[in-house]
């Protein structure tokens, strides 16, 4: 128990560390962007009087300090309160807690279609290395990997949504159906597919040339060459000797970039108007809404640090070393 226990608490304790230089560093930097909020506030209610403006920057207190308002901030995000919206009027929290569905909805079957298809199909490259299914998984993977995101989903929008008229070319679900159930469920998931598939094609295309490569490398190491010798069958030495050790830098990656799916999905969700948190943060930027865009910012940085927190789980499980290490 111990051997687990110990370095979970020194990665704990790294993650917070992390947790609050990430926030003084992403309070800086959005203070530090040019645009004033309250005067954007004042120029939609129409007026540009100073004591309106004045009472604004009072109101919000944003006539305080940098210092004093990194305090404030640092205070409230220990206590778990992410502040108020200029904009919207509303607690950050319900904002992002109306929008974090929605995201994840595409982020979590993009991240696991991405991570299992790549390891299959690297491994798959692997195993009939120059054989024409090598070169056709080689090339996907390389087209995938060299379109930009927003061109394959404008690409799929005009194939299967514009032309074929197989599936909805954007929003969350069909206006005005009353749908309830199973059928909003699935109404839902048509809408999804599309911009799912979009947000997966990337990452499948990294992890599969990954995986191919660690594959082919491990090939010739001695444990491999043993288990030949022993006269074990292709696909145990393949599935079970080679793909264990070969997926462990696609773990690494894959921890690293599955957080980025959650705050990551701007350009997805704006070619879809698809209403996650990458278009909530994308319209605050615009509004100089401060407090949404810290609150998404910290947020995402929460899930990237638990992310790479169940990344060092894994690799205990799947690489036993590391508990020796330990």
């Amino acid at each position: 128990m111990m051997r687990w226990l110990r370095p979970l608490l020194s990665v704990l304790g790294k993650s917070v560390t992390v947790l609050v230089a990430v926030a003084v560093i992403n309070f800086a930097l959005v203070h530090m962007a040019p645009g004033d909020p309250v005067s954007v506030l004042a120029g939609e209610a129409g007026s540009s009087d100073a004591k309106f403006l004045e009472q604004l920057r009072q109101e919000f207190k944003l006539d305080q300090p940098l210092v004093v308002q990194l305090g404030s901030y640092l205070q409230s995000i220990a206590t778990l309160d992410l502040g108020y919206s200029y904009r919207q009027q509303r607690p950050v929290w319900d904002m992002i807690a109306d929008r974090l569905p929605a995201t994840l909805v595409l982020a979590i079957p993009a991240f696991l279609i991405a991570l299992l298809g790549g390891i299959l199909l690297g491994a798959l490259a692997s195993r009939y290395r120059g054989s024409w299914l090598d070169s056709a998984i080689t090339a996907a993977s390389l087209a995938f990997y060299a379109t930009p995101i927003f061109w394959v989903g404008l690409l799929l929008v005009l194939g299967f949504s514009v032309s074929l008229g197989w599936l909805p070319a954007f929003g969350y679900e069909t206006m005005g159906s009353s749908l309830t159930g199973v059928a909003r469920m699935l109404d839902i998931a048509k809408h999804a597919l599309l911009p799912i598939v979009t947000l997966a094609g990337f990452n499948l295309a990294v992890y599969t040339r990954l995986a191919r490569a660690s594959m082919n490398e491990i090939q010739g190491a001695d444990f491999v060459k043993t288990a030949w010798a022993k006269g074990l069958s292709s696909g145990r030495v393949v599935w079970v000797h080679q793909l264990r050790n070969a997926v462990l830098p696609v773990i690494t990656l894959a921890g690293m970039q599955a957080g980025q799916l959650i705050g990551g999905s701007v350009l997805v969700e704006t070619v879809f108007a698809w209403p996650g948190i990458g278009r909530l943060a994308f319209d605050a930027l615009q509004q100089r809404d401060y407090p949404v865009l810290l609150g998404v910012f910290f947020c995402t940085s929460v899930v990237v640090v638990a992310f790479n927190l169940l990344t060092d789980l894994v690799y205990r499980v799947v690489d036993p070393r590391m508990q020796s290490q330990s």
